[in-house]
């Protein structure tokens, strides 16, 4: 495979450390969108960044420590749309439900992004995330985490360890939006309301019922 005409870049002089790193990490973000993960190799990386693959090795020692700054990345956009709700001294159901519709709307905002967050492979022997769950998600789940951790403690959600319940929920939202990113036409004839029932359904199902 090679790369396309519109990711290939022209050679560039030496030099512009930052500049240049950025760089690789624009035209890598491109190839993994255009061809998946798997199918990028470092020497499609350097001629989409115009530096010989010497150099690129000069600012990254592997195609895996690209990615995985590609992919912390893409966590912390994602992340930083749910701090507002996740943050908040005393938080509703309602906040619940907020912060889930803001992953949802960054995610269906930048399908690129979320793909490489959640729907592409993760290089291996990085750290995992808190309280049990094994997968790196990110401040994106420990944000929900947290605010699943506020309204336990405020006794409005069902009695079931706050980890699994901030789980499911991540599991419900991120099940819709891969859906939505990986097959357009799902939900395509009214999707406001299938996003819409879907994230009532998702807080009514862990909402305390004395």
């Amino acid at each position: 495979m090679t790369v396309s005409r519109v990711l290939r870049s022209a050679r560039k002089p030496k030099g512009r450390g930052p500049e240049r790193r950025e760089e690789i990490l624009v035209a890598t973000f491109r190839l993994l969108s255009e061809f998946g993960t798997g199918a990028v190799s470092t020497r499609m990386i350097a001629e989409a960044s115009g530096v010989s693959q010497p150099t690129l090795y000069a600012y990254f020692s592997s195609k895996e420590e690209i990615v995985t700054a590609l992919h912390a990345r893409a966590l912390r956009a994602l992340s930083d749309q749910m701090r507002l709700t996740s943050e908040l001294a005393h938080p509703s159901l309602a906040d619940l439900q907020r912060s889930l519709r803001a992953f949802v709307d960054v995610g269906l905002q930048n399908p690129d992004g979320y793909r490489l967050a959640f729907m592409s492979e993760r290089p291996q022997g990085r750290g995992g995330a808190r309280n049990g769950t094994s997968v790196d998600l990110g401040d994106c789940y420990l944000r929900l985490l947290g605010l699943v951790e506020t309204l336990h403690g405020q006794g409005l959600l069902v009695q079931t360890g706050p980890t699994n319940v901030a789980q499911s929920l991540f599991a419900g939202v991120h099940g819709l939006v891969s859906l939505m990113i990986a097959r357009p036409a799902f939900g395509a004839g009214d999707r406001e309301r299938l996003i819409a029932a879907h994230l009532r359904m998702l807080t009514a199902g862990v909402a305390y019922a004395p």
